[in-house]
């Protein structure tokens, strides 16, 4: 009988087999090199792991492909924002396509979001 693996093994599985687009991503957002943020990746926030998250500002970094696009994992992905966003949890979503040819353009605004969730609340 096998069993299931937990949370935290299924990330470890993660982090050893990523996605061609989140190691070009993680290459940038590794050691604190985008506005001194540590990202960490495939993060556990149970039930989810989180592909990339950053503590200090409470940043969620998700990268959709093809199946994100689909009816049920539209779905998905909603209930799963919801449940982060009451968490406090900011999610931003970008398309593998984006990172593949607008890296420049994806970091840009990861700085910008992390700029305004730097920014206290008036």
């Amino acid at each position: 009988m096998q069993t299931r693996p937990t949370l935290a093994q299924f990330a470890r599985q993660l982090r050893v087999n990523p996605t061609d687009c989140e190691q070009l991503l993680w290459q940038k957002l590794r050691s604190r090199q985008i506005a001194n943020l540590k990202f960490r990746r495939q993060f556990p926030c149970p039930p989810y792991v989180l592909d990339f998250y950053c503590a200090e500002l409470k940043l969620a970094i998700e990268l959709d492909g093809g199946q994100h696009y689909e009816t049920a994992g539209l779905i998905h992905d909603q209930r799963r924002t919801r449940y982060l966003n009451q968490k406090g949890i900011e999610v931003v979503r970008f398309s593998n396509l984006e990172v593949a040819q607008q890296m420049d353009d994806v970091l840009e605004q990861i700085i910008r979001i992390a700029a305004n969730r730097k920014m206290p609340s008036p």
